[in-house]
């Protein structure tokens, strides 16, 4: 998973910087860099805008599991059973 998450924009990213010095840094490699950084850090934003939309999946199942817990036993996972009377 770290291949797409973190090399993937990483290669893109030093594709662009690689185009300039390939080319000398004309005019037409800094444009086609541009392009690429966009496209690299485009991918980057992607990628922490799907694992910041994952991780509220996860907190909304952890709250889930907690109220059915809650439901079955009359008090949270986390917290002390009640004293019987």
């Amino acid at each position: 998973m770290n291949a797409v998450r973190i090399w993937l924009p990483v290669a893109i990213l030093v594709a662009g910087v690689a185009l300039v010095i390939a080319r000398g840094g004309d005019e037409t490699s800094l444009e086609g860099a541009s392009a690429l950084w966009g496209a690299g850090l485009s991918v980057a934003l992607l990628n922490w805008l799907h694992r910041v939309g994952v991780a509220g999946d996860r907190t909304r199942d952890d709250e889930d599991r907690a109220r059915a817990y809650f439901d079955r036993h009359g008090h949270w996972p986390d917290e002390e059973p009640p004293p019987r009377r």
